[in-house]
């Protein structure tokens, strides 16, 4: 029942937008509770000052925007608003685009864990193609309904406790008094609205952006908690992603370029190339036990102390880990960039006679996957459809009901479909099983249980299971001893250990190069650091190739341990590890810098204090590579021509 008490329309107004800062308050208090060990108590490290200032700011703005309607209804000098049918509609609005904006934020705090950031538009890009997410939700809602519960009352106070104005009776009304007040007002609501949609009244503001909320944080991963869901939908629709940061050329002197030259006296030794993307697996879980074989492998394959995925999602490990491209700002192939002409690896080792096929197990199209396959270079794909079409396996009985295939009979058919081609061939396979909703085959359920630590942990433990039977299966292929194996992940998941969910551990991610005779690799452990866009520019060294391409990453067999690095883009802040040090930068200023060997745990800022020439260098390298990236996307520079 709604609040009867009789008040101007103004005020009632005020009231009304009054609870939406409470409600977006109180969805704020839910989020970090939700992923409190991520957000919890380093977000109190900050000033609680800066915090409410930050949070106020960014709630007005998306509350200004996605109530502009409402506004207008109430504070528009139109007398015939004050009607009864027109209060009621108005009433409608507000409730409905209010209680969008709760459910918004409530459901965002269960994918923060995943992609460590606010969800933007290029998410709702992502999964626009998928089928299954009815099903997801379905399970989400069903797994979080303490969220469901909480979303629903805060809905039913927005309707109960809605303050509807009084209604003037006509012959009492002066209407040149009643139109001289509403005029004023709505004329002094105008500017306050863009202001505050901008984030400031002054002309030196610029609409402020989702990498605004840094300056009231000390890491990138807390400005999640400062920021909003509808904030960061609507600063991330429509806008231009890629532009040239007009570095100056001493700001960027140092020895960087993405063109690698080739080196024309090289004869190319046809090994095949096998690259395994394997979901979610962080190498936190091949540290912790979790993934034995996988552990074992690296023991046999080149390695190193460090190394890195160079995005958070799926959609970000493609084109890291087959084209060399990593991931700044949005993900490259859902910006209008991806239709620049694009290649990687299967693309170039495709010109000198190279068989090439990717591999996923879910729907064919899924994730945009096959769009991207085909873009890049590999002249085969095989999905679920081909899968079900292969007579020798189970079809959709390998179904795991949400994703895809099962990760051990989808990686047999790989292995047996690769002895089908023709050599020299490039395959890249990309798993599904170590994710949402973490199950496992029915007939592992007791061999893989829930160890009630992290759901996840048994779904690594079935896919290492897969991985080991795979190798099994390919050491008696033909093929098998003229292959280079590559074993990476797509990106990192949850977090057991605080060191993992630090701006730099939560991308901590394997890389191992695996020959099985050691004849072209050999199995070392080096003292340096390695990231997914280095696979593509090393593996093309390792086979010989020699023609000229396009790689953000250094060819690892040609780069020295203490000149290796790793870059990667975190709500709004470019970071560069490299040496001893990682370093953060918001595109103008260096934000922070750690030493992470001895400070693994990121607390203690160096920047400007400890080997500043170190520190410089390594700003001069991270402007070379942004600028490199910008211009290239901007100007469709991604091949050699």
């Amino acid at each position: 029942m709604e609040v009867k008490k009789e008040v101007p329309a103004l005020v009632a107004f005020v009231i009304n937008m009054a609870m939406v800062y409470v409600a977006y308050m109180l969805c704020r208090v839910e989020y970090v509770a939700e992923n409190w060990s991520a957000l919890g108590e380093p977000l109190f490290a900050n000033s609680l000052t800066d915090l409410l200032a930050g949070s106020l700011r960014f709630d007005t703005s998306a509350i200004l925007y996605t109530n502009i309607l409402y506004a207008l209804m109430m504070l528009f000098p139109l007398h015939y608003k004050e009607t009864r049918k027109w209060q009621v509609a108005a009433k409608w609005v507000f409730v409905v685009v209010n209680s969008l904006a709760i459910i918004a934020n409530l459901a965002d705090s269960v994918y923060f864990r995943y992609t460590g950031k606010r969800t933007t538009m290029s998410v709702l890009q992502e999964f626009e193609n998928e089928g299954n997410i009815g099903s997801i939700l379905g399970a989400e809602i069903l797994n979080h309904w303490y969220l469901f519960l909480l979303g629903m009352v805060m809905i039913f106070c927005l309707w109960k406790l809605y303050v509807m104005p009084s209604s003037a009776r006509k012959e009492r009304r002066n209407y040149i008094i009643y139109y001289v007040i509403n005029v004023l007002v709505f004329a002094l609501y105008i500017p306050l609205t863009i202001a505050g949609m901008r984030g400031g009244f002054t002309h030196a503001v610029r609409p402020i952006t989702i990498s605004n909320a840094n300056q009231y944080v000390s890491h990138p991963k807390e400005a999640a908690a400062i920021l909003n869901t509808p904030f960061s939908l609507i600063r991330t629709t429509g806008k231009k992603t890629f532009k040239d940061p007009g570095y100056t050329q001493n700001e960027i002197d140092v020895n960087y370029t993405a063109l690698h030259e080739g080196n024309l006296q090289s004869i190319p030794n046809k090994k095949n190339v096998v690259v395994l993307i394997v979901e979610s697996f962080g190498r936190e879980y091949i540290e912790e036990g979790y993934a034995p074989f996988v552990k074992s492998l690296e023991a046999k394959s080149l390695s190193f102390d460090y190394s890195y995925a160079n995005g958070r999602k799926s959609i970000d490990g493609m084109p890291s880990i087959l084209s060399s491209i990593p991931m700044f700002i949005e993900p490259f192939f859902l910006t209008p960039a991806s239709m620049n002409n694009v290649s990687g690896l299967a693309g170039e080792l495709g010109k000198i006679g190279y068989e090439t096929a990717f591999f996923h197990g879910a729907e064919n199209g899924s994730m945009g996957f096959e769009a991207f396959a085909k873009a890049t270079g590999f002249k085969s794909y095989y999905g679920r459809t081909e899968y079900n079409a292969d007579k020798r396996f189970g079809g959709d009985g390998d179904y795991d009901g949400t994703w895809a295939i099962w990760d051990e009979p989808f990686m047999q058919f790989y292995a047996l479909k690769m002895s089908e081609m023709k050599e020299p061939f490039m395959t890249a396979v990309f798993t599904a099983s170590s994710h949402h909703p973490f199950n496992v085959p029915e007939k592992y359920a007791e061999t893989y249980k829930d160890d009630g630590k992290n759901s996840i942990h048994r779904c690594i433990r079935y896919t290492d299971m897969a991985i080991r039977k795979f190798f099994e299966t390919a050491s008696k292929q033909p093929w098998y001893e003229n292959t280079i194996f590559v074993l990476t992940c797509d990106h990192t998941n949850g977090f057991d250990s605080a060191v993992y969910n630090t701006d730099l551990g939560a991308y901590a991610a394997p890389l191992m190069i695996f020959d099985p005779t050691g004849a072209t690799v050999k199995a070392e452990r080096r003292h340096g650091i390695a990231q997914q866009i280095d696979i593509m520019p090393t593996v093309l060294s390792l086979t010989g190739y020699n023609k000229p391409y396009i790689a953000f990453g250094q060819d690892l067999t040609k780069t020295k341990d203490d000149e290796t690095w790793a870059v990667s883009y975190n709500n709004g802040i470019y970071q560069l590890v490299k040496g001893d040090f990682f370093l953060q930068f918001d595109g103008k200023n260096v934000t922070a810098v750690y030493n992470f060997k001895k400070d693994p745990m990121l607390k203690i800022n160096v920047a400007g204090k400890e080997d500043r020439e170190k520190q410089n260098e390594m700003t001069r390298l991270l402007k070379a590579v942004i600028s490199s990236y910008m211009k290239r996307m901007e100007n469709n520079e991604l091949i050699v021509r």
